[in-house]
C-alpha cells in the first residue's frame, strides 16, 4: 500500500499471488475480473467519508485504492471526497487517473459523492469546481450532518442521503433493492 496516491492506483492494489494452493490438488487461479455484485466506495483521500457511507449503505469500503479482482471486489464504484479544496483536488486526480485508463479493467464509476466539510454554503470557487465535476460524472452532495461528529446517526435522514440511497440501489432497511 505504501504512500502512493490515488493518481498511482497500481501501487495501491496488492497484486496477490499468481496462483494459490488449496492443499493437495490442483492449482487454483485467482479471479481475473471484478465482481458484478455489490458497490465499492473509494476514498479519494483520507477522511473522505467512504467508511461512513459503507456503514450507512453497505457495500465494500475500498479505502484509497481501486477494487481488486483477486479479492472479488465490485466493479461498480462511487468515488468519495470532501468539499474542501484539497478534497476536490483529490477527486480530480482520481478522475484524471480514470480518464487515463489507470484503473482495473471493467471498473465502472457510478458517481461522485461529495460530503460537506463544514456547515453552510460553499465559497463560489468550490461551487464552480463541483459544476466541473458534474460534467464528468453524476455528483451526489451530502450536507453537513452534526450528529456524525458525535458518532451518532441523525434523527431524520436528510433528503440528499435518501437520494444517494436510491442511487446505490439499497433499500431503506439496508438490503439490496
Amino acid at each position: 500500500m505504501g504512500s502512493a496516491t490515488m493518481s498511482d492506483p497500481a501501487s495501491r492494489v496488492s497484486p496477490g499471488p499468481l496462483s494459490a494452493r488449496t492443499g493437495p490438488g490442483p492449482v487454483v487461479s485467482p479471479r481475473r475480473s471484478l465482481s458484478e455484485a455489490g458497490l465499492g466506495w473509494i476514498a479519494a483521500h483520507g477522511g473522505a467519508g467512504a467508511t461512513t457511507l459503507t456503514r450507512l449503505f453497505g457495500g465494500i469500503d475500498l479505502g484509497c485504492r481501486w477494487p481488486d479482482a483477486a479479492r472479488a471486489e465490485p466493479a461498480t464504484v462511487m468515488l468519495v471526497g470532501r468539499t474542501d479544496a484539497e478534497g476536490m483536488r483529490a477527486v480530480s486526480r482520481a478522475l484524471n487517473a480514470l480518464r487515463e485508463g489507470r484503473h482495473p479493467p471493467g471498473m465502472r464509476l457510478a458517481g461522485l459523492v461529495l460530503l460537506a466539510d463544514a456547515p453552510g454554503r460553499l465559497p463560489p470557487v468550490l461551487a464552480r469546481r463541483i459544476r466541473v465535476l458534474r460534467s464528468v460524472a453524476p455528483v451526489h452532495r451530502v450536507p453537513w450532518i452534526p450528529a456524525w461528529r458525535l458518532g451518532q446517526q441523525p434523527a431524520r435522514m436528510p433528503k440528499p442521503l435518501e437520494r444517494l440511497r436510491a442511487a446505490t440501489g439499497v433499500a431503506r432497511d439496508g438490503s439490496p433493492s
